[in-house]
């Protein structure tokens, strides 16, 4: 026996909790059981049956309205995620839906039409025997008259025996077995009274000649009448005798089943209502009363097979008196389907003589309405040959169906197949599988789209191929970068007289501009480490071009500088290996700035080594002083580079514009120098163009800006007025790409 505690119940509503769906579906599901509990107790419920009714509809309501949009969410989800089922959908809406509505419209049409012509068929038929009553009764109406002006005596006993003879003569034609079954009637009136003319022909009830009808226009008269709820077929007569009176001869045929079964015979069935359509509903009321009144008479023509019904969704059923003939015959195979149509016949109420409409109603088939139509030519061999032909002509709709079948299967085909092998190259392309293409084996736009796909991808993969070299460079620019970043000063290497300091901020990764400072120092004595500045070398340059050759070009020029600072040093070798891997890279030397303090030989050295160097399209521009601690004498030459400015502290500006031309352009060039004294509070400013030249709508930045922002905050330390410049120059340029290095070198004296 399980044991109680066993986990088995808990995993069962796990599992269920996994399996019932969630969300939308979820409350579908649940709706649906609830719906399904609902119906079963509705069934078998007792009192409370209206109630669970009224909630089950509500129930239904809600399960419903979830029903559809959920599934619309899953016929797009799932049976209108292919591309194929879209285009089978598209495909029915486009052809069948106009097909369906056009069938749809035919049929109507033919069913308003087949009913149609039934009711004028019965109306025909109808008219048929209302003609055939009225020659009879016309015939019988001339012999009458013949025959009684024959005789001496013209009572009605004459009249009555003359009416025997001629039906005893058999002058009128005799009738059809179908007709001699029906319970025709004559009546005989002169001056409007009623003449007896035998039991033969004595109605079982009064059928009395109405005041409308004892002068009838014209002298005939022959239609549908209606006497009280009886309908009776009438054809009557009247001939002026020449002694002033007028005869009336009268034949009638009540409206029976057997009457109506021989109008609608090979037709179906035909059924007549006895009222009159434009009566109003209190007159049927008070009709229907007095029909149920004890006491009243019954109608006087027992004969008439007159039946309750009344015309519903399936025919003629009980609920009114409605006057049935023939049957309904059975269908002839599927689409032989039932035509059940209603219309109205005109009828004249006996005792008003007014024109009313009563209804009719027919049942039949269309089998039974073709045979009508065209039963006269269904046979021989004209109507075998249109009979093949029109076979044929539905083998050869068929086969043109079946044709465009096949080649709308074969362009759907067509397009589905692209659209798959652009979804599986995708699927490889996601994988970066990049060498996959699409097989091209036709020349329509599916094609072109399939070929530009492979182009893409062969596209895809030179640029992945470029992107991982640009990375690659990128890397080597970063560690160009780096060692670039090692060639400037580490940091600001002031002396006691002289405050110096100095950025550069590349337009790229590495730049072309160049600065350097040069500390010199006093000769060593007696193995003496510590040893006193002596002076600086401030050096500033640009060279042609931007990006790795300028940055290039930069690490040459500045090699050959500090070649030829480190010429006229003296080594001075470390003690220990320690010594020497702890030693400054400013290391100190053990000679003096001799040959540093011509700036204008060095410009000449360095003009001869890059053009010699050097393409011939490649120079620099550069700026080279010496600054003689002891004197505060300021030595240069300039070799192209912007001027740099001293400003002092009266405010004068001098420019620093002695040298000569650029370096590494032409060989053999001499550069002059200049000297002066720089007095305390002087500030030297050297920059590159990348300073002055940047533009917006104002125009440029220019050296009076700058110079503007120098004055400004002169008493600052020079870090602080070199980020001022910075950030002036920056809101100048804005939001735009800095467009060239920016280089900026600040020296004090003190």
């Amino acid at each position: 026996m399980q044991d109680a505690n066993s986990p088995t119940g808990p995993r069962v509503l796990n599992l269920l909790r996994e399996r019932i769906p969630t969300g939308l579906a979820g409350a579908a599901v649940w709706l649906g059981l609830w719906f399904c509990v609902l119906f079963v107790r509705h069934l078998f419920s007792g009192g409370f049956r209206t109630f669970l009714g009224i909630l089950q509809f509500f129930v239904g309501i809600a399960l419903v309205s979830i029903a559809i949009p959920l599934a619309w969410q899953l016929i797009r989800k799932h049976l209108l995620w292919s591309l194929r089922n879209k285009l089978i959908l598209t495909y029915l809406l486009i052809g069948l839906a106009p097909v369906i509505l056009f069938l749809t419209l035919v049929g109507v049409l033919a069913y308003v039409a087949a009913g149609q012509f039934a009711i004028h068929l019965t109306d025909s038929r109808l008219q048929a025997e209302l003609i055939q009553m009225r020659n009879e009764s016309g015939r019988r109406a001339d012999l009458t008259t013949a025959l009684v002006a024959e005789r001496p005596k013209d009572n009605a006993q004459q009249i009555g025996g003359a009416i025997q003879d001629i039906e005893q003569a058999g002058e009128v034609a005799r009738l059809d077995m179908p007709r001699l079954r029906l319970h025709r009637e004559i009546r005989v009136f002169l001056n409007g009274a009623a003449v007896d003319i035998g039991p033969k022909y004595r109605g079982k009830a009064p059928f009395g000649l109405p005041p409308w009808a004892t002068e009838v226009p014209g002298g005939e008269f022959s239609g549908l009448v209606l006497d009280g709820r009886d309908l009776y077929l009438v054809a009557l007569h009247q001939k002026r005798w020449n002694d002033g009176r007028i005869f009336t001869l009268m034949s009638s045929l009540p409206v029976d089943g057997a009457v109506l079964k021989l109008i609608s015979d090979g037709l179906g069935q035909a059924s007549l209502l006895p009222q009159r359509a434009g009566r109003t509903a209190n007159e049927i009321s008070r009709e229907n009363k007095a029909e149920a009144t004890p006491g009243t008479p019954p109608p006087s023509q027992k004969s008439r097979q007159k039946v309750r019904f009344a015309v519903g969704a399936d025919g003629i059923d009980g609920g009114s008196s409605w006057i049935v003939g023939g049957t309904e015959p059975p269908a002839v195979n599927v689409v032989d389907t039932r035509v059940s149509f209603t219309s109205t016949e005109p009828i004249t109420d006996w005792d008003s003589g007014e024109r009313d409409n009563v209804l009719i109603a027919v049942q039949s088939r269309p089998s039974l309405l073709y045979n009508q139509l065209f039963g006269s030519s269904l046979g021989g061999i004209v109507t075998s040959v249109i009979r093949i032909a029109i076979i044929l002509l539905c083998v050869l709709f068929a086969l043109i169906e079946l044709l465009a079948l096949w080649m709308a299967i074969g362009l759907s085909r067509s397009i589905t197949s692209s659209v798959a092998d652009l979804y599986s190259a995708t699927e490889h392309i996601d994988r970066g599988d990049f060498d996959y293409r699409i097989g091209v084996k036709s020349d329509d736009q599916l094609a072109e789209l399939s070929s530009s796909f492979n182009t893409m991808s062969g596209s895809l993969q030179r640029l992945l191929e470029e992107q991982k070299e640009k990375e690659r460079l990128q890397n080597e620019i970063s560690i160009a970068q780096e060692v670039q970043a090692n060639l400037f000063p580490l940091h600001a290497h002031g002396i006691a007289t002289l405050d110096l300091h100095g950025v550069c901020r590349p337009a790229r990764s590495v730049s072309g501009d160049y600065y350097d400072f040069l500390v010199f120092h006093e000769e060593a004595h007696a193995g003496m480490v510590d040893r006193r500045e002596t002076g600086v070398g401030i050096a500033i340059g640009d060279i042609s071009g931007k990006g790795i050759s300028a940055a290039l070009l930069m690490a040459t020029l500045h090699s050959a500088v500090r070649a030829y600072r480190f010429a006229s040093e003296e080594l001075v070798y470390s003690e220990t290996s320690v010594a020497g891997l702890t030693a400054s890279r400013e290391g100190r030397g053990g000679d003096c700035d001799e040959l540093f303090q011509s700036p204008g030989r060095i410009l000449s050295l360095l003009n001869r080594h890059l053009y010699r160097s050097t393409q011939p399209e490649k120079y620099a521009t550069l700026f080279l002083a010496h600054y003689d601690a002891a004197s505060a004498v300021l030595t240069y030459s300039n070799a192209g580079q912007l001027p740099p400015l001293v400003l002092s502290r009266d405010g004068h500006i001098r420019r620093l514009d002695k040298g000569g031309t650029v370096v590494g352009l032409m060989d053999g060039m001499q550069y002059e120098e200049d000297r002066f004294k720089m007095q305390p509070g002087d500030i030297m400013v050297a920059y590159s163009d990348g300073v002055t030249e940047p533009e917006n709508d104002f125009g440029e930045f220019g050296e009076e800006r700058m110079m503007e922002v120098v004055a400004r905050y002169r008493d600052q330390p020079l870090h602080v007025i070199s980020a001022q410049v910075m950030l002036a120059l920056d809101a100048w340029i804005g939001a735009e790409e800095q467009p060239d290095d920016i280089t900026l070198v600040l020296a004090r004296q003190v």
